[in-house]
Formats: C-alpha cells, structure tokens, sequence
C-alpha cells in the first residue's frame, strides 16, 4: 500500500524533488508567478525553469502545500506530487 505525506517545509519540498532529479519550474500565465510545477528528466518544453528562490516566493504567495508520496506500492521510489491549498 502507498501513501502519501502533505507539508509546506521547503527543505522537505527541495531535498524530495533534487533526490528524485526534479528542478523547480513554472508554467507562466498571465497573471503573476505561475503554475508550479517540478520538472523530471529532460526538459518539458511548457515549463520555463526558475529557481528554488521564485518557487517558493510563488508558493508561499499562493498559500499552497505540497502533496507527495515517497514510495509506490511496489515500494519503488515516485515520484508523484500535486501542489494543493492549504
């Protein structure tokens, strides 16, 4: 069985995603930041990379938490995630 974890803590945010690969980036819209996301592997050509500064003065702006799981159900690293609202 998986499960998942909810946290705001950017050190938990950033050593979950660098350990997994994952670089901080955003979809720009036209209001102001973005749509967070973290990109994995090769570069998605939507995602505009930012630094982890931006990512988590957007973050914080948006009052959003971090939702994660650590491992899947086969016990394999995931790397699933989704920005939620807190």
């Amino acid at each position: 069985m998986s499960s998942s974890e909810t946290t705001t803590n950017h050190k938990t945010i950033r050593e979950w995603a660098e350990s997994r690969g994952g670089r901080p980036s955003a979809i720009r819209t036209r209001g102001k930041g973005g749509v967070l996301r973290i990109d994995f592997g090769e570069k998605e050509e939507d995602f505009e990379e930012i630094s982890w500064e931006e990512f988590f003065k957007i973050f914080d702006e948006n009052r959003l938490a971090f939702l994660y799981q650590d491992k899947t159900k086969d016990g394999e690293t995931s790397r699933f995630n989704k920005f939620v609202e807190r």
